[in-house]
């Protein structure tokens, strides 16, 4: 979840019936990135975020099979730093703009490190404009800006289960070290 925003009321997109799974079954990744894909092309769902000039803001959606989703606005040049998504896996999808992601294409525990050292060649540099979108599994450690000095661009990201946990990292050179854990009631 974003570091600082305006926080909005919770909406929920109608999502087609062939991205949501049974309410008993989680849902697969494709389910997740379905709905991100769903609700970043929906007019109704995007009208109902807000954009502030300079921080990030953030719509709460219901997402399938138990998921929870956000639409969210970015500032040109706002980024989130380094995170985890405390074991939930996800996807998101650009609405318009475009997004910069760097990863991991390592899996890292989501528990019991304090610091690490990365080996070279771990890091992954994805461009994501408008109408494109990835899934991850839960232990996806990532960064995600937009680049543009001058437009705003927007997102919708699902997690399942649930955010528990958001985990930031410092990063120094190859060194990534936890700086804070936050839980949702922080955002």
């Amino acid at each position: 979840m974003p570091e600082s925003s305006v926080l909005n009321a919770p909406v929920a997109p109608s999502p087609s019936p062939a991205s949501s799974p049974a309410s008993s079954d989680p849902p697969e990744l494709a389910d997740l990135l379905a709905f991100a894909r769903a609700a970043a092309a929906d007019p109704q769902v995007l009208a109902q975020l807000a954009l502030h000039p300079s921080e990030r803001t953030w719509v709460r959606l219901d997402g399938p099979g138990g998921s929870e989703a956000w639409v969210i606005g970015w500032p040109p040049g706002s980024e989130t730093g380094w995170h985890d998504h405390g074991g939930s896996s996800g996807a998101f999808v650009t609405s318009r703009g475009e997004l910069s992601e760097l990863s991991l294409v390592v899996p890292l525990p989501t528990a019991g490190w304090r610091s690490l050292e990365l080996e070279e060649g771990v890091d992954r540099h994805r461009l994501l404009p408008a109408g494109r979108g990835r899934a991850f599994g839960p232990h996806h450690v990532h960064q995600v800006i937009n680049p543009s000095k001058v437009l705003h661009a927007v997102s919708v990201h699902c997690y399942y289960p649930p955010l528990p946990q958001l985990r930031r990292y410092a990063r120094a050179g190859d060194v990534l070290r936890v700086a804070q854990v936050e839980v949702p009631e922080q955002w």
